[in-house]
């Protein structure tokens, strides 16, 4: 029986291979992934999505969101997210946490521009949270408060930041700060796991309760 020369039967057994790998790896291992994840963690599967009181899509648990008016400036009704760097150069419109520019700064712990940055910040946020006889003075500021993360999409902030804002938020929508202070609680997460990394406030899901819970009237 005649039989193929032996490089042509190797070229045969490696297409053989390939078809096989292909079909295993390339076909159904994702569509065994995508079924056990759909079906055990559709929420995270899905980009966990977060909806308003009307039932809207408006963000990700995942992702920060920018509260300002159409001029960048922050609105005082709501709790800020850090400082983003997440934003294309030399837009317009755009002030933070667009999810298609993560990134940082790059700027070191010796960069005279980050030192004057962070200085700025500090000022600006004193003066924002600062409320009747509250008093937020510069250097007490919440680090995360006036420093962008290194992705610039950190959707948390720490509870000093979130509770340094608590004033600045019951004073403007006429609410008691010890209802600010429990909506701040109850969206307070822990560590992963008990022991890695630190407590933080989901910023997006904040606004939305006080949104739900204690409409802004705009006075």
């Amino acid at each position: 029986m005649n039989r193929l020369p032996a490089p042509i039967l190797r070229h045969f057994a490696a297409l053989r291979a390939m078809l096989v790998f292909t079909v295993i790896c390339g076909i159904a291992y994702p569509l065994i992934v995508t079924g056990v994840a759909q079906a055990a963690f559709s929420k995270q599967a899905n980009g966990s999505l977060i909806t308003n009181g009307k039932g809207q899509t408006v963000g990700s648990k995942l992702l920060c969101q920018e509260f300002v008016d159409a001029k960048g400036n922050p609105l005082p009704q709501y709790f800020q997210p850090r400082p983003s760097d997440a934003v294309p150069s030399g837009s317009a419109g755009d002030y933070g946490c667009d999810p298609a520019q993560s990134g940082g700064s790059n700027l070191g712990t010796n960069s005279d521009k980050l030192v004057k940055l962070m200085a700025a910040n500090q000022q600006t946020m004193s003066s924002f949270d600062s409320v009747g006889d509250y008093r937020v003075s510069p250097n007490q500021v919440a680090v995360d408060a006036v420093t962008a993360s290194a992705s610039g999409l950190d959707p948390d902030i720490s509870p000093l930041n979130a509770a340094q804002q608590e004033h600045r938020i019951a004073a403007t929508r006429g609410i008691p700060l010890a209802q600010v202070d429990a909506l701040v609680k109850k969206y307070t997460g822990g560590r992963d796991l008990g022991f890695l990394g630190e407590p933080g406030v989901n910023v997006l899901q904040l606004n939305i309760a006080l949104d739900t819970q204690y409409p802004y009237s705009g006075k």
